[in-house]
């Protein structure tokens, strides 16, 4: 991955994170806070009860016998209460009133009475006149049967004559923690995915509406044949490219101080040979030996040019963003101009080119600089290729694309390089030489795939070798 698009989305993973951040604090908060709003109301309905009870005390003695009716009619009505987005069905407040002795005397669920219940926090701190409220697990290891409890005292002669405590359990409101937290959870979502569209917009709308509306009507304006899906097509690729351009600039990507780095240490290695070399022949040696030294001068200074030129070609593609002239490309020729330019290269090496299927193939795009991508991926075959192998260039076709493969029987693409064949200025030495290339023609060859709407791989063939593979669109129509 290229330095620019690290950047770029480190910003985005800046983003996501520190979203991701806000959201899991809020998520995690949400839990607390309603429990703090239903413990508030416990304490509003606990001291409602007490102030009942209060009204029904005679000679210091608690009656709750009207309270046992009441709470069988309310359990026994069926709710529909549409609460937001949750359903409420039955209540399910709980109560228990216990004596000054903590005793329970009274429970809503029939299940506690005649127990002593001073050891719970919301008895026996409310008996002392305190704040009394707990938490309980209903079943041992289930944090969903938890229940909350809030005590009021009930007074009698100014002193506490017993306790009433409400209980709530906190699965009654689980399902508006659940519904707030999805709310959260589309929220950020949708801020994520907001926050790109802003910037596409911002690009293509801020940056490059004069020149996006240039582009596509010149595209238009080259087509033989016009096509509503294709020129939609079209347009998506145009905002594509205005994404790179925004990509870019947030990036901050300095290209000549990246090229210049690179170049130094890819020159290094060659610029010591040719310094060590020119020492040597100062001094007196015999002439086979002195020739060898002179080719290895000469070798190492074609080695920098060769570097320099790929380089400056590289360079000058990168910069475009679209073809300037759209021709029609016939592939048969195109391919015969190729293996027939390469021809010295491959008999020298004892390979044989053996190409067909391109009859009646034809493209739309700048010739010279699919002549380019194909030579280099020719050169590239022959380079690998074992002395006396043989290089099978082959063309399929589809409704959209023409795809030329072109296979050698070399040693294979090392898993270890598969990932990065592309990368600039990685090359894999030569099996004839162990010499290495510049490494910049396949990133040659995808810029110039990329910049006809193409793609470009290479990889292993099942049966040995590798298969570089360029698909390309075919023309919308052919000419005659």
């Amino acid at each position: 991955m290229s330095k620019r698009n690290r950047i770029f989305l480190g910003i985005l993973l800046i983003y996501a994170l520190g979203v991701a951040l806000l959201l899991y604090r809020v998520m995690t908060d949400l839990d607390p806070r309603y429990r703090e709003s239903a413990e508030e109301l416990l304490v509003d309905t606990a001291n409602l009860l007490a102030s009942l009870i209060e009204a029904d005390i005679r000679d210091g003695v608690l009656h709750v016998e009207r309270m046992r009716p009441a709470f069988q009619q309310m359990y026994a009505r069926r709710l529909r209460a549409q609460i937001y987005a949750v359903t409420k069905t039955q209540a399910d407040l709980r109560v228990y009133v216990t004596d000054r002795n903590g005793t329970v005397i009274f429970d809503s669920l029939g299940r506690d009475n005649g127990k002593d219940f001073r050891k719970w926090r919301d008895v026996g701190l409310t008996l002392q006149g305190e704040y009394g409220a707990r938490t309980t697990l209903e079943t041992e290891g289930d944090p969903r049967s938890a229940v909350m409890h809030v005590g009021a005292p009930i007074r009698w002669n100014n002193e506490i004559a017993g306790v009433v405590s409400v209980g709530k359990p906190m699965k009654s409101f689980g399902g508006f923690i659940a519904s707030a937290r999805q709310k959260l959870l589309l929220v950020g979502l949708t801020s994520g995915v907001s926050v790109i569209l802003l910037a596409v917009l911002v690009s293509v709308w801020l940056v490059r509406p004069f020149s996006l509306i240039t582009e596509y009507i010149h595209y238009v304006r080259e087509q033989k044949q016009v096509s509503l899906p294709r020129l939609s097509r079209r347009a998506l690729g145009i905002l594509g490219a205005a994404f790179d351009e925004m990509r870019d600039a947030l990036a901050g990507r300095n290209y000549a101080e990246e090229y210049i780095q690179t170049l130094t240490h890819e020159i290094k290695s060659p610029l010591s040979a040719i310094r060590g070399a020119a020492e040597l022949l100062q001094e007196p040696m015999p002439e086979a030996r002195r020739e060898r030294f002179l080719k290895n001068i000469r070798d190492e200074t074609q080695r920098i040019q060769d570097l320099v030129d790929r380089l400056l070609e590289l360079s000058a593609i990168e910069k475009r963003r679209g073809l300037a002239e759209i021709q029609d490309v016939r592939l048969d020729e195109l391919l015969g101009e190729v293996t027939s330019s390469l021809d010295p290269l491959a008999d020298a090496r004892g390979v044989q080119i053996v190409a067909g299927g391109a009859s009646g193939c034809v493209l739309g795009g700048d010739r010279f600089l699919l002549q380019r991508a194909l030579s280099n991926l020719l050169q590239n075959a022959i380079d690998f290729s074992p002395s006396g192998g043989s290089i099978e260039i082959a063309v399929t076709s589809s409704s959209r694309h023409h795809q030329v493969s072109i296979r050698d029987h070399g040693p294979g693409i090392p898993d270890y390089a598969l990932d990065r064949v592309f990368e600039k200025f990685y090359s894999l030495g030569r099996p004839h030489s162990g010499k290495k290339g510049t490494g910049l023609g396949l990133s040659f060859v995808k810029e110039i795939a990329e910049l006809h709407r193409g793609t470009v791989e290479l990889r292993n063939h099942p049966d040995g070798g590798a298969v570089a593979s360029l698909t390309l669109p075919r023309l919308a129509t052919p000419p005659r």
